[in-house]
């Protein structure tokens, strides 16, 4: 079942300035659960995801428009577009991945079946379009485990990166496809208290990019490389929930972490690669609550 709006809850797509901090309200509704967008190779658009469809929003004006998604069972919130803005890759509800053609009505199924207990989260996409970054999750008896996997954008054999019982997610390309970036909590001796990662894109020796009291999720590396943009959830927070108040950040290559923006957020807020081509701004969602409603 998608995600639907509490009462007196609106959904409000921002656009943010990472250098000057100058914010804008895109886009604001309280009839549909918006969530993570994506921003189209031509600058022009963002995708988003709600009530299990996906929608095209106009950067500067225009509404929301239904994108045809064919015979696509509800999508999440996990979702990438191809470098040349041709497919939109989606994944659904039933646990695997589609292509699905922006313009028209072509899909297909990209991943494998491995049985109905393994489930396909996509976050990224290599910048020669060829390769899928998902995370894949085996359903078990007592849980769930996470681990790191890539597969052909065109379908093929999948590649496990990680092979371990640490909760991982977010996996995503660096912008020279050298790297992918991901947080885990493979540095924590509890559960929650996930933090940033990277490793090369072919597997190999992971490294720790973020170490401090907050839960860190989702990090999208800026379109020249040089900087990460992130959510951050409060101490304690196990997994990253809805409707919590987090923070936005951004860590520069020396390692210095700056906050962006404060809001009330986490699922949904900025979940998918969200950078404006040219590296100038973001796109998240907001959810404020009126208590008064």
């Amino acid at each position: 079942m998608p995600r639907q709006l509490r009462p007196g809850q609106r959904a409000e797509i921002y656009l943010l300035d990472v250098t000057s901090g100058h914010k804008t309200l895109r886009f604001s509704t309280d009839s549909i659960l918006v969530e993570a967008p994506n921003w189209s190779p031509d600058g022009r658009s963002l995708i988003v995801n709600g009530d299990g469809h996906l929608f095209r929003l106009g950067v500067d004006t225009g509404p929301l428009e239904q994108i045809d998604l064919g015979d696509v069972p509800d999508i999440n919130n996990d979702h990438v577009l191809s470098p040349d803005g041709r497919f939109a890759y989606v994944s659904s509800d039933d646990g695997h991945i589609y292509a699905v053609a922006l313009t028209g009505t072509d899909t297909r199924r990209v991943t494998n079946d491995r049985g109905p207990d393994f489930r396909h989260y996509l976050h990224g996409i290599s910048p020669d379009g060829t390769l899928l970054a998902y995370i894949g999750m085996q359903i078990l008896d007592d849980g769930v485990r996470t681990n790191v996997y890539t597969v052909p954008a065109a379908g093929g054999q999948d590649i496990q990166l990680t092979d371990d019982d640490f909760p991982d997610d977010g996996a995503e390309f660096s912008p020279d496809g050298q790297w992918i970036y991901f947080n885990s909590e493979r540095a924590s001796t509890a559960p929650g208290h996930a933090q940033l990662f990277r490793m090369p894109a072919a597997g190999g020796t992971i490294e720790q990019l973020t170490d401090d009291e907050r839960v860190n999720w989702f990090p999208h590396p800026a379109p020249d490389g040089r900087s990460l943009v992130y959510v951050s959830f409060p101490l304690g927070t196990l997994g990253h929930p809805a409707d919590k108040d987090v923070i936005v950040r951004l860590r520069d290559e020396d390692g210095t972490i700056r906050d962006l923006d404060h809001l009330f957020g986490g699922q949904g807020t900025i979940n998918v690669p969200s950078w404006e081509p040219n590296g100038t701004r973001i796109a998240f969602v907001a959810y404020p609550v009126d208590h008064a409603a």
